[in-house]
């Protein structure tokens, strides 16, 4: 039999497991706190230099677009210095050439060779002779090209100097051509053909009794049933188409004269062809048309240029003088 001394004492061992394990699971909770709260606290920071990291790279890229701003800005303002500096370095450039043509200008007139007055004469007369040369070169114009001789003759003879001895000379034998040349080309060939006009206005409408006369008793006899005329042309016979005619010989003849005031040679002949064609289709043959057909043909080929060999001589001369 067991004595009571002797048996086991479980009760107390279980009283004393108890606050042990009270305290490990407290140790637990509490060490599940701290690794939540250093975890927590982990992603915040994380969070926070990562929000940190965005804001600077915002600020980066904004202080980089307004340096590339400011790179822009920079160099419109280059690109505008480069522009006026340009500008001043061509006006700089203009007022030293200025500069000289004044320097020029001043020692040709400090020159105690060289008169104001006589340099203003000068002056008129090249401007006279090179005003006759266009005016014979462009227009043939004789008469306009004499007046400004005239003129420049006037004023040659006003100055003193004995250097330009030689140049009256030449212009006196300029004017002398410019005499002998005679009428105006285009003048003359005005009158010509107002000559031929009123000459074809009187021209026969039909053959007359004396070159009927002269032809043979059966050219006579068959001239009454058929007529004989050429294949390349075709005379005008009832009244209106022969009025219609001589209103395009007056039409060409006008238009001849256009071309001659003009002077376009070109339109000139084509004018008299033209109306050399009607001729032989309003008027019947004759040796008056013919005759005035060759007068019209002479005309045509007449040359309406003014052309002398010293013209332009004396301009040259004096241009010549005054480069030296």
């Amino acid at each position: 039999m067991i004595e009571p001394d002797e048996l086991p004492a479980a009760p107390p061992a279980r009283r004393t497991r108890a606050p042990l394990a009270w305290l490990v699971l407290l140790l637990l909770v509490l060490g599940g706190a701290w690794a939540w709260h250093a975890w927590q606290t982990r992603v915040a920071g994380e969070r926070a230099a990562v929000d940190d990291g965005a804001q600077r790279l915002s600020a980066l890229e904004s202080r980089l677009d307004a340096l590339r701003n400011e790179q822009r800005t920079q160099v419109q303002r280059l690109q505008q210095a480069d522009a006026t500096n340009r500008l001043l370095r061509d006006e700089l450039l203009g007022i030293g050439q200025r500069a000289a043509l004044l320097e020029d200008s001043v020692s040709k007139l400090a020159d105690p060779d060289r008169h104001g007055a006589q340099a203003l004469r000068l002056d008129e007369v090249e401007m006279l002779l090179g005003m006759a040369q266009q005016r014979l070169q462009l227009a043939s114009d004789l008469d306009g090209a004499r007046r400004a001789y005239a003129l420049a003759a006037g004023l040659l003879d006003g100055i003193d100097d004995p250097a330009y001895l030689s140049l009256r000379q030449t212009l006196a034998q300029e004017r002398s051509a410019l005499d002998a040349a005679g009428v105006d080309p285009v003048r003359k060939a005005a009158n010509t053909l107002d000559a031929i006009e009123r000459a074809v206005a009187t021209l026969p409408t039909s053959a007359t009794a004396r070159e009927a006369g002269q032809r043979r008793w059966w050219e006579r006899i068959a001239s009454r049933l058929i007529e004989v005329q050429p294949s390349d042309r075709t005379q005008l016979r009832a009244a209106s188409d022969r009025a219609a005619g001589e209103d395009a010989l007056r039409i060409e003849l006008t238009l001849a004269r256009a071309a001659l005031e003009r002077r376009d040679v070109r339109a000139w002949q084509a004018a008299l062809a033209r109306a050399d064609a009607w001729l032989p289709r309003v008027w019947p043959d004759s040796p008056a048309l013919r005759a005035q057909r060759k007068a019209l043909q002479a005309l045509r080929v007449q040359s309406l240029a003014v052309g002398t060999p010293v013209l332009g001589t004396t301009l040259a001369q004096l241009r010549s003088m005054r480069a030296r």
